[in-house]
């Protein structure tokens, strides 16, 4: 898909902060792939924004490590590594069932339609013979989402943000693939059981649902070879602290306008 159509052009003032919003929610919600190449020039020309304001948003999402520039100045989407995604994966699970069991015990009922509304258009989707897989992705962040920012705990949501972030551009691999989990309806009935221990306000089965859920994905993504084998050393362009990243990823910015 032409990166075009996944962002909105930008008109307010705060462009820097709006084009790291876009660029984060890109990755966030998957929309962009590992190792996937970007070019300044055509987020900008997409944003309808000049090339400085995407140039900033950039040097923050390298720091993140969430994007990362090559030795010759090529921006991409970082590949994870088996080790790095596990690790991820079980934070994740630690962290999203924390959110969860949580937001159980404090879910009002319209919050709690609207996270069954959610659950409904998931799944409504994922039983067309075929899905649309942005919507599928799409829908499915709004949920977990959703119940996450019903345990009212702004910083552990903050962290499940960073998380996402890292591994957002893997973790939909399922369903841009096609698998079992979007023919056979796994990832629905993972949600259907996360959404009924929701209603009865039992922290327990949620966060057992959601782990569920969360291993089922990272089971299939492994399986499926996508991920590097093994930690290689770290490249020269990679940032060995989020000080250096900014210096080294704002001196190559300033020589490349691509």
């Amino acid at each position: 898909m032409a990166f075009h159509a996944l962002v909105t052009p930008l008109v307010r003032q705060t462009l820097s902060a709006d084009v790291y919003k876009q660029l984060r929610d890109l990755l966030m919600s998957g929309r962009v792939m590992p190792g996937e190449a970007l070019s300044l020039r055509s987020i900008a020309e997409a944003l309808g924004v000049s090339v400085m304001p995407v140039r900033e948003a950039v040097h923050r999402l390298v720091a993140e490590q969430a994007l990362e520039l090559s030795a010759n100045r090529v921006l991409r989407v970082p590949v994870m590594t088996i080790s790095q995604f596990r690790e991820i994966t079980s934070i994740r699970i630690n962290l999203e069932g924390l959110a969860t069991a949580r937001a159980a015990t404090l879910l009002d009922e319209a919050s709690l339609q609207d996270i069954a509304a959610l659950h409904e258009r998931f799944a409504h989707e994922m039983s067309l013979t075929r899905p649309d897989e942005s919507r599928l992705i799409a829908v499915n962040k709004e949920l977990h989402f959703a119940i996450y920012r019903q345990a009212r705990m702004p910083m552990l949501l903050q962290m499940i943000e960073s998380l996402w972030l890292r591994i957002g551009p893997i973790l939909n691999y399922d369903m841009r693939s096609g698998s079992a989990r979007v023919t056979e309806r796994i990832a629905v009935d993972h949600h259907a059981r996360l959404v009924a221990a929701l209603k009865k306000k039992d922290a327990t089965a949620a966060a057992k649902a959601l782990r569920g859920d969360i291993e089922s994905a990272a089971e299939f993504i492994v399986s499926a070879g996508v991920l590097v084998a093994s930690d290689a050393a770290p490249a020269e362009s990679a940032p060995a602290t989020v000080a250096k990243g900014i210096k080294r990823t704002r001196m190559a910015l300033e020589r490349s306008q691509s």
